[in-house]
């Protein structure tokens, strides 16, 4: 069964909103002696996996415009998210988690701005390998023997996500200049 593409409810819908929703559960699973979690762990996981399965359930029934606002959001409420909380717990230094949101924040914009006009900018191959390598960097981070006594796992995941963040952030920026050339053209 494909769904019309003004649909707001559909399965792929249903599995973005319950990751928004279980979010907030995981940050306060998030121990505030920095030490990791592995119930915290597993829940990032399926959390990270059900993205996947959301995508599945899209490609599967048809996409939406509600699922294409809907499933970028919910990753950046899940991975700054933990993000940020993780800086409260004093694992993550803010300077990379700052650049992180810098750049979904520029981009998230630029999305509603185009996407006011009818135009859809899927995410690029090289921006789904940054939010793979920051959902490493966090999953790493919250591995009790990983975040102890290997930190330089997760820290080596989070600055390579830091430099895929800003090399697709000006590739995003690369192409807004390029579109608007040729609107003005």
């Amino acid at each position: 069964m494909v769904v019309d593409q003004s649909a707001l409810m559909t399965w792929a819908n249903a599995v973005t909103v319950a990751r928004v929703l279980l979010s907030p559960v995981l940050f306060t699973l998030i121990p505030e002696d920095g030490n990791g979690s592995w119930i915290a762990f597993v829940l990032w996981t399926v959390l990270c996996w059900s993205d996947g399965i959301d995508g599945y359930l899209a490609r599967k029934h048809g996409t939406t415009r509600s699922g294409a606002f809907l499933d970028p959001l919910a990753d950046k409420i899940l991975v700054l998210g933990a993000m940020f909380t993780l800086v409260s717990r004093d694992v993550f230094w803010i300077v990379p988690v700052a650049i992180i949101t810098a750049r979904e924040l520029l981009v998230s914009i630029y999305r509603v701005v185009i996407g006011s006009k009818g135009v859809s900018m899927p995410a690029s191959k090289l921006a789904k390998i940054k939010t793979l390598s920051q959902q490493l960097a966090v999953g790493f981070a919250l591995m009790p023997f990983i975040v102890t006594d290997a930190s330089w796992v997760w820290q080596i995941f989070l600055w390579v996500a830091v430099a895929l963040t800003i090399v697709s952030g000006l590739q995003y920026g690369a192409k807004a200049m390029q579109s608007r050339k040729l609107a003005t053209t």
